[in-house]
């Protein structure tokens, strides 16, 4: 099971706009502890319901990667709002909200993956996941690689023109 998040999972020790003060070191080590202690209960809530992957918007905080990492869930950060609107569309999920204090809640908004590999494209790090769709849309794969980035580049812009044309057309047959 996959979790999609836009947010950093790092519990903020106050609200926005919300003044926190430090009077000495040792506070400052309480509240650090706190989030660290925090974090880790957040991972373990993962891994009880399951989740073994965690697609993310944004980038995590080490303290997030290294629990992930201790209780078995991978993650997978810095994705566009155009792929987590495709993870969504393809797999009828949207990103989860933010827990807060709620960790018996169970999580039910994941996807089901059917892989997770890492793959390594030149000196690009990137993810090959498979997905269960739950749409009349059957996902596929498709790589591009090219002799240097340019080509690359205008391979995938020119795709991505055609993803687009097609999710146009798909828009008006809908209606």
């Amino acid at each position: 099971r996959a979790l999609l998040v836009t947010e950093p999972l790092r519990p903020a020790l106050t609200a926005p706009g919300v003044e926190f003060v430090v009077d000495s070191e040792g506070q400052h080590r309480a509240s650090l502890r706190w989030i660290t202690e925090r974090t880790e209960a957040l991972m373990k809530h993962l891994q009880s319901n399951n989740v073994k992957l965690l697609l993310s918007s944004v980038k995590q905080e080490e303290v997030v990667i290294y629990y992930a990492k201790l209780y078995g869930v991978s993650v997978v950060e810095c994705l566009s709002s155009e792929e987590m609107a495709l993870i969504s569309e393809i797999t009828g999920v949207s990103p989860c909200t933010p827990l807060g204090d709620n960790m018996d809640r169970a999580i039910t908004e994941t996807a089901v993956v059917t892989f997770c590999r890492p793959l390594l494209l030149a000196s690009r790090r990137c993810v090959h996941i498979g997905f269960s769709s739950v749409s009349a849309f059957q996902p596929h794969c498709l790589i591009l690689c090219g002799p240097v980035d340019g080509v690359n580049e205008q391979h995938a812009a020119a795709v991505q023109e055609a993803f687009t044309m097609l999710q146009q057309l798909f828009k008006t047959v809908d209606l």
